[in-house]
């Protein structure tokens, strides 16, 4: 990619609806796991509050929706939400009328699972548009595991094409090897994945950053979520971390003849809870620029 190009894609910003439209609603992205209370009572807060809230889980991703969906609920209720759970199948979401139960949301969160059981139900249809006429009007967006998964326009699957050791999973870093599928887009230039160092995911996530290295690679761990602001910054909260990969001011992305991939000038970071990102400059906010 030539560098004027790489410019213009960072200076546009990192949060951007399908529309092409800067949003005012936040993203809540859970890396999975275990999460406080703290966490979802912040989620809460977002959504405007125990009093003013009105959540609805889609646990689409769910191979046992209703349980997904019953148990997300009681946890929102436990802190004093309201919050119900709507399955959308594929048919319910190509009908408009269908979309119209989120119309009073305040947030959205879907569950964890399998997140190509997200997309395959959603995607191109007007429930996309309404899920993303609803960030851009300001609801909070938010989902854990496949939930985070969903969230950038390049998804990671989980599966591989050249690795089919299943009991070792991306134990290369190779081209062509980590199967992505579109995903639902709220965030248009990063990937992010989930179970992040807990399970060793760097593999997957750096591979396809290096084939992708306009996209910022960002994985959370369990226990862990960033806050997407419509300004394009993030922070941490939650009580483990996040690694971000920045390929782009990489050189020399190849692979040999075995199909191993090499690089130099890779930018590696790694936030704790409390720490302030900038998706636009690619940097860390500093102390001193904290409010």
């Amino acid at each position: 990619m030539r560098k004027s190009a790489l410019l213009l894609l960072l200076l546009s910003g990192a949060v951007l609806t399908a529309a092409g439209e800067q949003p005012r609603g936040k993203l809540f992205i859970i890396g999975g796991g275990r999460r406080s209370a703290g966490m979802m009572e912040e989620f809460v807060r977002l959504a405007g509050g125990p009093a003013q809230a009105r959540i609805v889980v889609l646990p689409m991703a769910s191979g046992d929706p209703d349980t997904a969906g019953m148990e997300q609920v009681a946890e929102f209720s436990e802190i004093g939400a309201r919050a119900e759970w709507v399955q959308f199948t594929r048919e319910q979401a190509l009908d408009p009328a269908s979309s119209a139960r989120l119309d009073s949301a305040t947030g959205i969160f879907f569950t964890g699972g399998d997140q190509v059981r997200v997309t395959r139900a959603v995607l191109g249809t007007p429930l996309y548009r309404k899920l993303h006429e609803l960030h851009r009007r300001g609801v909070v967006i938010g989902g854990t595991s496949a939930g985070a998964a969903i969230m950038s326009t390049i998804m990671l699957t989980g599966d591989e094409r050249l690795n089919r050791d299943s009991n070792n999973a991306f134990v290369f870093i190779k081209p062509g090897n980590v199967v992505t599928v579109e995903g639902l887009g709220f965030l248009n230039t990063v990937i992010v994945d989930q179970h992040f160092i807990r399970r060793k995911r760097l593999n997957r996530l750096l591979s396809v950053v290096l084939e992708n290295p306009a996209k910022l690679g960002i994985g959370i761990d369990e226990s862990t979520a960033i806050v997407v602001e419509p300004d394009s910054t993030f922070r941490v909260i939650g009580d483990r971390s996040v690694m971000i990969f920045d390929a782009s001011g990489a050189a020399h992305i190849r692979a040999n003849a075995a199909g191993n991939m090499g690089v130099t000038g890779v930018q590696l970071h790694l936030l704790l809870p409390g720490d302030r990102f900038n998706l636009r400059t690619r940097s860390l906010i500093s102390e001193e620029k904290r409010p």
